[in-house]
């Protein structure tokens, strides 16, 4: 009679160990226990630490200095964050502390250095602290229209107005702020006021003049007050 070999043994045990495995599930019938983990407390979810760091542009650096105190005690007191200016890498650094309760505090906070470093002032940039539907919008006028040499400097100068009248009734009738930086353009508002005010800047840089984007504007806005 021929021996069998080890791999023809390893194929009849295999079955034999299933159906053994099936029959006592079946007679036992219970499933094993989940795991049951108990609730995380805010101390213990906060022990992981969380870095952000925003990038400040030389031209920033003083403005940055000088109001130091104003962006940092609204971080630190009532966020429970904890920033730093890193001189060598030129970057504010933003990172949670144990007595960090939420961490989604942390992108606020760095949105609000952002704000202030794109150029606006702190009392407008700190409603981002405080409201959730706010956003920054960032676009160049060669984006909307290809303007060079003098063309560039006259819609920069629509843009403005005369004494910044026109971009003062924009962000008034849109409740919008913005910010005109050569030729790069920043907005800060809600996602629909923003949406107005880049409509009215825009047809401001294709040419068209300011009383008929005043009275556009005027229409626009009383539809949206009655909505």
């Amino acid at each position: 009679m021929p021996k069998a070999s080890r791999k023809e043994d390893v194929l009849v045990e295999a079955p034999a160990m299933m159906e053994m495995e099936a029959g006592t599930m079946d007679a036992s019938g219970d499933l094993p226990l989940k795991p049951a983990f108990a609730a995380l407390v805010s101390g213990q979810a906060a022990a992981k630490v969380e870095f952000r760091r925003v990038p400040v542009p030389q031209h920033r650096m003083t403005p940055l200095k000088t109001q130091w105190l104003e962006l940092y005690k609204p971080i630190t007191d009532n966020l429970k964050l904890d920033m730093r200016m890193n001189l060598k890498s030129k970057k504010v650094e933003i990172k949670t502390t144990p007595q960090t309760v939420n961490h989604d505090v942390l992108q606020k906070a760095a949105d609000f250095v952002h704000a202030f470093l794109l150029g606006f002032e702190v009392r407008d940039a700190i409603a981002l602290l405080r409201l959730d539907d706010l956003y920054i919008e960032c676009f160049e006028i060669k984006d909307v229209k290809t303007l060079r040499g003098e063309h560039m400097s006259r819609a920069i100068g629509r843009l403005a107005g005369k004494s910044g009248k026109t971009k003062f009734t924009i962000e008034n009738a849109t409740r919008t702020r913005l910010v005109l930086a050569d030729q790069r353009i920043h907005i800060l508002g809600s996602f629909q006021n923003i949406r107005v005010a880049r409509d009215a800047l825009c047809a401001l840089i294709m040419g068209s003049p300011p009383g008929k984007v005043y009275s556009r504007l005027r229409t626009v806005c009383s539809r949206l007050a009655e909505s």
